[in-house]
């Protein structure tokens, strides 16, 4: 059984016809026919009847059509493989919290087109636990996040840069009139949180024990960095964010930089199954990744 039977097998149904099936893979009808033949040998059955108004498949036929479409498709997967010779190539699932979406892996995605253009990318924006448990179930091949550096079972990671986070109010919040702010009035003011689910706010909220608290600062979950610097812009509250959102904000005066330091540090990871350490695409993008938020990081916006 070879795969060109198998082609001429699947075009043959597709078209309808051995004439047309002929057509569309550039060859004569009789080499159709014989293929065709040669397969129904092989496999003891007639894939075909012939009929007056032309063709119709057997019930072996039917039976034969999805795994002939499988095996013409891994048949072209591997080829494409080996012609490549390591050359990074085919579809990358790339995760990301939804702030280095917006404002760090743009120019690394840009990078990747044009310096690989057989690597079809495609980014999803959600919180830092669903795309980590996205790619260890193999649903995502890789996924950038901002969290702390520790171990994370059956995951490759590698640190990009610091990712300094800052406590943002409105120019009118009454908190920016004051040098020092203690935990207690960040306890007492409005929290906006830019990102559902970022495990910087969860340990924001953790420093504070806002988690366990009986009554607490409301909080407006907005899951958008431009919808919650829009927020805190005009006085709704306060909000933690990574400086890299804020930067222009706070240059122009639309932002106010609160006196508060988080007591913990964040870092922007990659991550990616250990199982995938060889895949050329992701290797690829570990080492864009490295170059281009490299220098992001030493010529900030």
């Amino acid at each position: 059984m070879e795969t060109r039977q198998l082609l001429a097998f699947t075009t043959v149904v597709q078209t309808g016809s051995f004439t047309k099936a002929a057509a569309t893979l550039n060859c004569s009808q009789p080499t159709i026919t014989t293929r065709i033949k040669a397969l129904e040998e092989t496999l003891g059955v007639p894939l075909f009847r012939r009929l007056p108004r032309g063709i119709q498949m057997t019930s072996a036929g039917v039976e034969l059509l999805p795994f002939a479409r499988n095996i013409i498709t891994l048949t072209d997967k591997a080829r494409k493989a080996i012609t490549m010779n390591g050359e990074p190539h085919g579809k990358l699932v790339i995760g990301s919290a939804q702030s280095l979406t917006d404002y760090r892996l743009l120019p690394l995605i840009e990078y990747m087109c044009w310096r690989y253009p057989s690597v079809q990318i495609s980014l999803h924006s959600r919180n830092t636990q669903a795309n980590l448990t996205a790619v260890r179930e193999g649903r995502l091949d890789c996924t950038f996040f901002i969290g702390s550096v520790e171990p994370r079972e059956g995951l490759e990671t590698t640190v990009l840069c610091p990712e300094p986070l800052v406590m943002v109010a409105g120019p009118t919040h009454a908190l920016t009139r004051r040098s020092v702010i203690t935990e207690d009035e960040l306890r007492g003011s409005t929290l906006i949180r830019a990102e559902n689910g970022a495990s910087y706010y969860e340990q924001f909220e953790q420093a504070l024990g806002l988690q366990d608290a009986e009554s607490r600062s409301p909080v407006l979950a907005l899951d958008s960095i431009d919808a919650a610097k829009r927020a805190v812009a005009s006085g709704l509250g306060i909000s933690l964010v990574p400086e890299v959102t804020v930067a222009a904000e706070l240059a122009d005066g639309r932002l106010c930089r609160l006196p508060w330091v988080p007591p913990f540090r964040v870092y922007t990871q990659f991550a990616w199954r250990q199982d995938n350490s060889t895949n050329p695409s992701v290797t690829a993008l570990v080492s864009a990744a490295a170059q281009v938020v490299s220098e992001q990081v030493a010529t900030p916006a």
